[in-house]
């Protein structure tokens, strides 16, 4: 086998983060009669660029069948992401006076989730997104959306076609890009004067201190750090000009960028997040080293939780079926005989199984038909809200468990 190369600048990647073994696609969803058939599998190995310090995974699966026209992830079935998009709405309205002469262009707009705060307000918007299904929902919202792929030649169109956008944004959609250059020329190609792109992504800084290994999977092809992104950004003429710190997702950055020559003065947050990933030496191989030795402490953690809790008789059930918690699931080799089903507020995903380990998904009122003793949260970074949404079980004796970065039951 051929040593990988880095998906930015080629070099060849002879660092490994974690090395996850075969695991089937987080987001392939199994119809019940497929139970007796095995998801196929495919190498998840993060590496680490020595040269860039992109941290990524090989490019094992093409991204067609992966981001296919039956897409499962739907961001509108999350209120606290939902309340995210929208207070994100109200702060850049306020700080780049957006109105109704400016276009606002989200890539990777999913069901409108975000962009319908900008139509409430009457600002006109236009979503990038490639899953027909969930650009249907979008467009019942009135969110106008073209259903392509995005990168520097669908930037070229739409430049032709539209006005010049004065915000382009994304969420979540950096790292699920395999071929992170063209994705990021097509932004700059997008941009003019002082025209703003706002990307949001989980923290790699986060990823290693808190041992988010679950959120490695194979439509995450690149994990990023601020060191990374603004070596990639500065490649296609890009400024980041300002960071802020989220919580969505265990940890966020939202990076603030501009093409070179835009007035945009630099904000405080650049400064503090380039030192906290310099003091964690991400922009060396110690940084990276001993991962996966934690990694496996937690998988057996979580092990040992499980078997402890059939041995005594309990029932474990999950909650949410989260592409993060498939990783987990395939990564501990954990099955029906130790969580008993898991639950979704999906009905996308609802009378499925879960990939690789076949646990049925059914929804959330099942939980209430027979209460299980433990519900294992497996979107850990919605906890507060998944326990708050069944405070009713917790007042019947069952108990919430989250298994990263090590089980904790509450």
């Amino acid at each position: 086998m051929t040593q990988p190369v880095c998906r930015n600048c080629a070099a060849p990647l002879s660092l490994t983060l974690v090395d996850l073994g075969l695991s089937p696609l987080a987001n392939s969803y199994v119809p019940p009669e497929q139970a007796d058939t095995p998801c196929p599998r495919y190498p998840l190995h993060a590496r680490v660029c020595s040269t860039c310090y992109l941290v990524q995974v090989d490019d094992a699966v093409p991204a067609s069948e992966i981001f296919n026209a039956d897409y499962a992830y739907f961001s509108s079935y999350s209120e606290s992401w939902l309340a995210h998009a929208r207070a994100y709405v109200e702060k850049m309205v306020t700080r780049f006076g957006l109105g109704p002469d400016d276009l606002v262009v989200e890539i990777a707009s999913n069901d409108g989730y975000l962009l319908q705060y900008f139509v409430e307000k009457g600002i006109p918007v236009l979503g990038i997104e490639p899953s027909g299904n969930v650009a249907a929902a979008a467009e019942e919202k009135g969110v106008r959306t073209r259903v392509e792929y995005f990168g520097e030649e669908t930037a070229r169109k739409v430049v032709t076609e539209e006005p010049r956008p004065a915000l382009v944004c994304s969420a979540n959609v950096l790292a699920h890009v395999p071929d992170i250059r063209d994705f990021v020329a097509g932004v700059a190609t997008l941009l003019s004067g002082d025209a703003v792109y706002t990307v949001e992504f989980p923290h790699l800084l986060n990823l290693i201190n808190e041992v988010q290994f679950d959120t490695i999977y194979h439509e995450h092809y690149s994990y990023l750090s601020l060191l990374a992104v603004e070596a990639i950004f500065a490649e296609a003429g890009l400024r980041v000009f300002d960071v802020e710190e989220l919580p969505t997702h265990g940890g966020s950055l939202r990076v603030f960028a501009c093409l070179q020559g835009a007035s945009h003065a630099e904000g405080p947050g650049l400064a503090k997040v380039r030192a906290d990933e310099a003091a964690a030496q991400l922009d060396r191989a110690e940084g990276y080293q001993g991962f996966t030795t934690r990694v496996e402490q937690l998988r057996d953690g979580l092990v040992t939780f499980l078997e402890d809790a059939k041995a005594k008789g309990e029932t474990v059930a999950a909650y949410g079926a989260a592409a993060k918690g498939n990783t987990l699931l395939n990564y501990a080799g954990v099955g029906p005989e130790l969580i008993s089903y898991c639950v979704d507020l999906n009905p996308a995903k609802q009378n499925t199984l879960l990939p690789g380990s076949h646990i049925p998904v059914h929804g959330v009122d099942v939980l209430r038909d027979n209460p299980p003793d433990y519900v294992l949260i497996l979107p850990w970074n919605i906890r507060d809200e998944v326990t708050k949404q069944l405070s009713d079980l917790k007042a019947h004796g069952t108990r919430f468990a989250i298994a990263v970065p090590e089980v904790r039951i509450s």
